[in-house]
C-alpha cells in the first residue's frame, strides 16, 4: 500500500451532508473544549492570570498546539494510515504489528495499543462529566443563585445521556450535525465580535508570545502545559471516526470550519479579558450580550451531550474491537441499525461508563476540578499513537530512518511534554485515569494470557482431526439422524464437545459441521471471503467463517449461505457448545492476581450463544473442567 492509496482507500466522496455528519460526531469534543480550556489555563497564574503577557502567551500556546498536534500529526500525517479505512488506536496497532518484524516487538506494540485503548476509556469517561458541568455551571452566570443546581442538573443530563443509548445513535444523529454547525458557527462569530473590539489580540498568532512567555516564567511554564493541553481534546476522534467518515471529509471540515472557528473564539475570549479582566470567571459565557447567556448555556449543554454521545459510541466501538481481538470476554452486542454495521451498544460498557461518570461528578462536582485528571487520559494516547505511527511510517510507507525520527522524534517530544506536565496533576486528580487504565491494562491482559494458556492446554490435550477421520468408520460409530453443529477455536484439532458426546451418548448424527470462528486484524472482511467449507469425510464439513474486528459475528445467518448440498437446517441443527468449568491448576501459570481476575471475567461472559447470536433452543452444552 502506497501512502497516496491509503490515505483514500474507502473513503466516501465528501457532500454537504457528509461534512454536517462529521461536525456532529467527530467534532463534537474538541469543539466544546472553549468552554474550559482557556479558563483553566489562565487560573493557574492566580491574580496576574488576566495580565496582557499571560494572556497573549497562552493564546499563542493554544494555537499552536492546535496546529502542530491537530492540523499537522493528525490530519495531514496520522490520517494517511488507515487500516483498510479504518482508524483508532487499536487499527494502528494492528497496522503497525503487520509490518513488525520479530516476536517481541509484535508484543511490545500489542501492549502500547492496549494501554492506549484504555486511556481511550478513561477519557470517555471523563468527557462526558467535564463536559456537561462545564456547560451547566454557565446558569452561575446568570445568577449564583443557580448554583446550587449545577449539579443535579447536571446529573439529570448525564443519566438521560446514557438511558437513551439502547435506541441507538441513528434516530438522534440526524440532528447532530445541525446543532454542532449551529453551535461553531456560534463560536466564531461571537469571538469575531470582541476580537474587532480589540484586533491587536490576533498578534498572539506569532510562537514568539508562547516563547517569552516560557521564558519568563521557567518552570510555571511547563505546569501550564497540563492545561493548554485541554484544548485538543478529541484529536484522537478524528482519526478513530476515519472509517465511518473517510480521511477527506475529516480533514475539510477541520480547515475550513472547525479550526478557524476555534481559533476566532479562544482568541476572543482572550481579547474580552484584555479590555474586561474581571470576566476571567468565566470568559466563554461572558463574551456575549446578557440576554443570549441562557440561549448559550442550552446550546453549549446540547453541544457537550453530542461530544459525550460521540465519545461513548467511541468506547463502544472501541470495546468491541478488544473483544474481537481477544482482549475482553464475549460481551453483549446489540445492533441499533438494519443498514449500519457500526451502530452498536453493549450494555454493559454502557453502565459501568454510566456508574464511573456520576462518580466523577459528586466526588469533583466542577469542570475546574476535572480538569486536572482529563488531561492525562488525552496525552498517554497521544504518546502511543505517536510511537505505533512511526512504525507504520518507516515501515509501510518506507519513510528513511532520518524522516521518521525527525517528524515524529519531534511529535513524540511535544506530546511527552504534554504528558509529564500533566503527571504534576496526580495528586489533584490526575490519579483517576492513570488509576482505571492500569485497572483495564491488567484484565484486558490477564484475559489475553489466560485465554493463550487454556487454548495451548486444550491443544495439548485435545486429538488431531486427521487421526480421528481416519479410524471413524472402523469404530462403528452409530450415526443418527439430523445435523450436529459443533464449534471449535482450532479448525485442525476435534472439539472436545464432539469427544464428549461421543463417550456418554455413543452416537454421532449423520451430518456434522465443524465451526469455528477466525479473527482477523483487518476491520472488515468482505463477503466473498467471510466463509471457507471443506469436506473432512462423507457428512462431515469443516467451515471457517472470517470476521474483522469491526464486526460481530452471526454464525445462523452464515450459515444459511451454505451450498444446499451440505443439508443445512435451522429447524433440525443442534448446536453442541463446550462449557468450561475454571479450576485452579497444581501449578499455576498465571499469578494467583491473574487467575483471580481471568475467573472472575470468564464467570461474567456472555454465554457463547447470545454471542453468536445461536437460537437457545438449539444448543447442547457439554461441561469440561480446566485447570489454569
Amino acid at each position: 500500500m502506497t501512502p497516496a492509496s491509503s490515505a483514500g482507500h474507502g473513503a466516501p466522496r465528501p457532500t454537504s451532508g457528509l461534512l454536517l455528519a462529521v461536525l456532529g460526531i467527530v467534532y463534537g469534543d474538541i469543539g466544546t473544549s472553549p468552554l474550559y480550556a482557556f479558563k483553566a489555563s489562565l487560573q493557574l497564574f492566580g491574580a496576574h492570570g488576566t495580565s496582557e503577557r499571560e494572556i497573549m502567551g497562552v493564546l499563542s500556546m493554544i494555537f499552536w498546539s492546535l496546529i502542530l498536534v491537530v492540523t499537522v500529526k493528525y490530519v495531514t500525517l496520522v490520517l494517511r494510515a488507515d487500516n483498510r479505512g479504518e482508524g483508532g488506536i487499536l487499527s494502528l496497532m494492528a497496522l503497525a504489528q503487520r509490518v513488525a518484524v520479530g516476536t517481541a516487538l509484535r508484543k511490545t506494540l500489542s501492549l502500547i495499543g492496549v494501554a492506549g485503548a484504555c486511556l481511550f476509556f478513561g477519557d470517555g469517561i471523563i468527557t462526558p462529566a467535564i463536559s456537561v458541568l462545564s456547560a451547566v455551571e454557565g446558569l452561575e452566570i446568570v445568577s449564583p443563585d443557580f448554583k446550587q443546581y449545577v449539579l443535579p442538573l447536571a446529573t439529570v443530563v448525564i443519566v438521560l445521556l446514557f438511558m437513551m443509548q439502547w435506541r441507538g445513535t441513528g434516530s438522534v444523529g440526524r440532528i447532530f450535525g445541525p446543532v454542532m454547525a449551529l453551535w461553531f458557527v456560534a463560536l466564531g462569530v461571537l469571538g469575531l465580535v470582541e476580537i474587532l473590539h480589540h484586533p491587536s489580540v490576533l498578534i498572539a498568532l506569532s510562537p514568539t508570545y508562547a516563547i517569552a512567555l516560557c521564558i519568563h516564567h521557567g518552570g510555571l511554564a511547563f505546569v501550564l502545559l497540563g492545561s493548554v493541553v485541554l484544548c485538543v481534546t478529541g484529536a484522537e476522534a478524528l482519526y478513530a471516526d476515519m472509517g465511518h467518515f473517510g480521511a477527506p471529509a475529516i480533514r475539510i471540515a477541520w480547515l475550513y470550519c472547525v479550526l478557524p472557528c476555534l481559533v476566532l473564539n479562544y482568541f476572543g475570549q482572550g481579547a474580552l479579558l484584555l479590555t474586561e479582566p474581571s470576566a476571567a470567571s468565566n470568559p466563554f459565557f461572558l463574551m456575549g450580550p446578557a440576554w443570549a447567556t441562557l440561549p448559550m448555556v442550552a446550546l453549549a449543554t446540547a453541544a457537550t451531550v453530542i461530544a459525550s454521545q460521540a465519545m461513548i459510541s467511541g468506547a463502544f466501538s472501541m470495546a468491541r474491537q478488544c473483544l474481537q481481538l481477544g482482549f475482553l470476554p464475549r460481551l453483549t452486542v446489540r445492533h441499533t441499525s438494519n443498514s449500519e454495521e457500526g451502530q452498536i451498544y453493549l450494555p454493559q460498557v454502557n453502565s459501568a461508563m454510566l456508574v464511573g461518570v456520576l462518580i466523577l461528578v459528586f466526588a469533583f462536582r466542577t469542570s475546574d476540578a476535572l480538569a486536572a485528571a482529563y488531561g492525562i487520559a488525552v496525552t498517554g494516547t497521544f504518546l502511543c499513537t505517536s510511537i505505533l505511527a512511526m512504525i507504520v511510517f518507516r515501515r509501510q510507507f518506507h519513510w528513511s530512518r532520518a524522516l521518521t525520527m525527525t517528524v515524529f522524534g519531534f511529535f513524540f517530544a511535544v506530546d511527552l511534554l504534554f504528558f509529564t506536565s500533566n503527571l504534576l496533576k496526580v495528586p489533584e486528580g490526575g490519579w483517576v485515569p492513570l488509576v482505571l487504565g492500569l485497572a483495564l491494562m491488567g484484565m484486558m491482559t490477564s484475559w489475553k494470557r489466560g485465554r493463550d494458556l487454556m487454548l495451548a492446554k486444550w491443544k495439548q490435550d485435545s486429538m488431531p482431526i486427521t487421526p480421528f477421520l481416519a479410524r471413524l468408520p472402523q469404530s462403528r460409530t452409530v450415526r443418527v439422524p439430523g445435523m450436529a453443529i459443533f464449534l471449535t477455536g482450532n479448525p485442525d484439532y476435534v472439539p472436545t464437545s464432539l469427544l464428549h458426546n461421543l463417550k456418554h451418548n455413543k452416537v454421532l448424527h449423520e451430518k456434522v459441521l465443524f465451526v469455528t470462528v477466525q479473527n482477523e486484524d483487518v476491520p472488515e472482511i468482505p463477503a466473498d471471503r467471510r466463509v471457507q467449507v471443506s469436506e473432512l469425510a462423507p457428512g462431515i464439513h469443516r467451515v471457517v467463517l472470517h470476521y474483522g474486528f469491526m464486526e460481530s459475528p452471526n454464525i445462523p445467518a452464515v450459515l444459511e449461505t451454505l451450498d444446499p448440498a451440505i443439508g443445512y437446517d435451522p429447524m433440525q441443527a443442534s448446536y453442541f457448545l463446550g462449557r468450561e468449568v475454571l479450576v485452579p491448576s497444581m501449578a499455576p501459570k498465571l499469578s494467583w492476581w491473574r487467575r483471580r481476575v481471568f475467573m472472575v471475567m470468564a464467570r461474567n461472559a456472555v454465554p457463547a450463544t447470545e454471542f453468536f447470536r445461536i437460537p437457545s433452543d438449539r444448543v447442547v452444552e457439554l461441561g469440561v473442567r480446566v485447570a489454569i
